[in-house]
């Protein structure tokens, strides 16, 4: 498997790569009533992921904790659950997925900050 930094870093590559080809789809069309979905989209999935891998690349304790993984899966589970379930609420076909997202993306963001916590930033944090 890949190390730590490349999986967030790369995984959120991929996600504003799906973002732009969103974005353009959307201009092309004149339809942005998605858009919120589209902005979570790149804000959760390229900003924060991109931010994630970058401290976990400068960052080696942290990279290496148990917890890292995990870490991983709840952020890219937050991404693909909620911008669906964004989708789902504006066009009226039920909110469960984003609430569920939320909770997820808020979980994932509690555990990037306990590791900040616990390992400082940097090698010798």
């Amino acid at each position: 498997m890949k190390s730590v930094p490349t999986m967030f870093l790369a995984t959120a590559a991929f996600l504003v790569l799906l973002g732009m080809i969103w974005g353009i789809q959307m201009s092309a069309s004149g339809d942005h009533s998605l858009s919120p979905a589209h902005g979570h989209l790149n804000l959760v999935g390229f900003v924060t992921m991109s931010i994630m891998g970058i401290y976990y690349a400068l960052t080696p304790a942290a990279a290496a904790s148990k917890w890292v993984r995990a870490h991983y899966f709840l952020a890219v589970g937050s991404v693909v659950i909620l911008v669906p379930g964004i989708v789902m609420a504006l066009t009226e076909k039920g909110e469960v997925l984003a609430k569920v997202g939320s909770v997820l993306a808020v979980l994932s963001m509690l555990t990037f900050l306990a590791m900040i916590l616990k390992f400082g930033f940097g090698e010798k944090a």
